[in-house]
């Protein structure tokens, strides 16, 4: 019985108006009981007084009721007596009319509080097994409406992650087959003797095995930025010097394509308030995106100023462009604005997202700006600006 009791919250709470009708009853009986006699004789006494004036004397067996005890006396005993019986039957039955519509009404508002409270948890059920489409619906603005509108909007938050998780597996599972079908095929051409082992073929899978190793890498590290899973190491740095170090990196790749950098920085630029080595990882990413897209020829600049407590970086390139509808998702992780692209001509995907949370965790802001295809494109950063505080 008790736990039956324990399981259900219905019955606790019909229990609990019940609990408040006995209650009370229980004070409406005592008080009555205890004020009863005193209110009697109060008024018998009035109303003796009254028939005294009237008839000049007091009618016989009534006595004078001015005692604050149990009317003593014949008459009075007697006329107390059903006066008290007759006032019991009557509070009898309304307190049995008024116990009747308690348990009614409260039956009703026990399950006005039960239903959604059992809809939240069938519809937890069902999220819990992997039906992330579950909504309830609300009825009300009170704390139950409130709390099936916090259920819906985590709800439509696992409903998001759920899909960029099979959107992740999926990407992941395509980006990792590509190399390892060259390999393989390579391994296989190898073993039935159409390729010559020589040594363009061995070069071949060691350039696919590379970027396998490399794309693995990028994951890892974008599974740690996502989670954020690494801790930032904030001091001032110049911003002069961690672009010659950036740039000394793409020497031989700016060579190959004959692409022009500038960097264009004014004189009077404040340390920034930064990770060092993030703060490379950012640019690394984002200049190696600039040479990628820019075909030989082209140009590359590097600039900053300083706005509002904060240095602004951009990358400017003179490559391929993007289109405003790509904007908003260059960003996303493994998403290619040419689709028929392929991973030897582009990055894997994940090297500006990589940069996007970078740059947030040091309390900046990225985004991309273009003028659309084959007009070139600018990302731009912001980092805060070292106060001189030690951090």
């Amino acid at each position: 019985m008790f736990d039956f009791i324990h399981r259900r919250l219905g019955v606790k709470i019909f229990l609990s108006y019940l609990a408040v009708i006995l209650a009370g009853a229980l004070v409406l009986g005592l008080a009555t009981t205890a004020s009863l006699p005193r209110a009697f004789n109060r008024h018998m006494a009035a109303m003796g007084q009254a028939l005294e004036g009237q008839a000049g004397g007091v009618m016989p067996g009534m006595g004078r009721a001015g005692g604050r005890g149990t009317p003593q006396g014949g008459m009075m005993l007697v006329l107390y007596n059903n006066f008290r019986a007759s006032f019991a039957e009557a509070l009898t039955l309304a307190a049995s009319a008024a116990l009747a519509a308690a348990l009614i009404v409260s039956a009703v508002l026990t399950r006005s509080v039960i239903a959604p409270v059992r809809a939240l948890q069938s519809a937890s059920q069902r999220i819990a097994a992997g039906r992330y489409d579950e909504r309830v619906s609300v009825s009300s603005q009170d704390e139950l409406g409130q709390l099936a509108q916090s259920f819906n909007r985590m709800a439509g938050e696992l409903e998001q992650v759920e899909a960029m998780r099979r959107r992740l597996i999926g990407d992941i599972a395509h980006e990792l087959r590509t190399p390892l079908t060259a390999i393989q095929g390579s391994a296989e051409g190898l073993l039935d003797g159409v390729l010559p082992a020589g040594e363009e073929t061995f070069r071949q899978i060691h350039r696919e095995s590379v970027r396998l190793a490399r794309l693995v890498d990028d994951l890892q590290e974008l599974s740690r930025v996502e989670s954020g899973a690494y801790e930032l190491t904030l001091r001032p740095v110049k911003l002069n010097d961690v672009l010659q170090t950036v740039s000394k990196r793409f020497r031989a790749a700016l060579e190959n394509k004959r692409l022009n950098l500038t960097l264009d920085l004014p004189a009077d630029l404040p340390p920034l308030l930064a990770d060092e080595d993030r703060l490379i990882q950012v640019l690394t990413n984002l200049l190696g995106n600039a040479v990628q897209y820019t075909p030989e020829g082209g140009a590359i600049t590097i600039s900053a100023r300083r706005e509002h407590g904060q240095v602004q970086i951009s990358v400017q390139d003179t490559g391929v462009g993007i289109s405003p509808e790509h904007l908003p998702h260059v960003f996303d992780r493994f998403y290619r604005v040419d689709k028929s692209r392929s991973r030897q001509q582009g990055g894997s995907g994940i090297g500006l997202t990589i940069a996007r949370h970078l740059v947030e965790a040091h309390g900046g802001r990225i985004w991309a700006e273009s003028a659309g295809d084959g007009q070139g494109s600018v990302f731009h950063f912001t980092i805060p600006v070292w106060t001189g505080q030690s951090v």
